[in-house]
């Protein structure tokens, strides 16, 4: 019988506070998806290893409300 997972059991991977540079290390899929979608260059960027992803979608002028859509995405294709 296959296990229900619950919101709360579902581990979140992908946090606010995470480093840009450790999501493009632990998550390099997740990228493609940020510069396409987000146009979220900061993975590449030489302030990656200094800056979170909060910081990161201030200096984008991505908003609250597309941060956390984005998340959630991340986190659903990481898994």
């Amino acid at each position: 019988m296959k296990k229900i997972i619950t919101k709360k059991e579902k581990k979140i991977k992908i946090i606010p506070e995470m480093l840009i540079s450790d999501l493009a290390e632990k998550y390099p899929d997740v990228v493609e998806f940020l510069i396409i979608e987000y146009n979220f260059h900061c993975v590449n960027c030489v302030l990656a290893g200094f800056e979170t992803l909060e910081e990161g979608i201030k200096v984008h002028g991505i908003t609250k409300k597309e941060f956390k859509e984005m998340l959630k995405i991340m986190n659903e294709m990481v898994g």
